[in-house]
């Protein structure tokens, strides 16, 4: 089995709030990630294919259909947005790199033609990331 990484960065701004809860209750769960106007990060993102290469070609896929289809399905749909307010794939989601990595991977799963999705794995800092291999 090989695995394939293309790796993506985008920046973006949210803010963990949850509309259910009042507002003491968002400040005590997410403390300064929930500040009325949102704060951002710089994401890194990669995307993982498993499988096996084609003998025809020698690939596992075409690493440059898999930035396309990175970029057209999830980069220019996040990148330099509010992910509260201008994400369509994440109305009503709140925002947290767990939430967003299962989002991301919904975006990509039936857009993946040659191997198989394996694994989206979500940098939030250089110290924080999220790693979501499906159900």
């Amino acid at each position: 089995m090989l695995y394939v990484t293309r790796r993506e960065v985008f920046s973006a701004s949210h803010r963990l709030h949850n509309p259910k809860l009042d507002d003491n209750e968002n400040r005590s769960i997410y403390g300064k990630c929930n500040n009325q106007y949102g704060h951002g990060h710089n994401y890194i993102l990669e995307v993982v294919i498993a499988g096996e290469t084609d003998p025809k070609t020698g690939y596992l896929i075409d690493i440059k259909c898999l930035k396309e289809i990175i970029l057209r399905n999830v980069i220019d749909k996040v990148d330099h947005k509010h992910l509260n307010y201008e994400v369509d794939f994440l109305k009503g989601i709140i925002p947290t790199t767990e939430n967003l990595a299962v989002a991301i991977w919904k975006e990509l799963k039936d857009k993946i033609t040659s191997g198989r999705l394996f694994s989206v794995k979500l940098y939030e800092t250089e110290n924080n990331y999220v790693e979501y291999k499906g159900e």
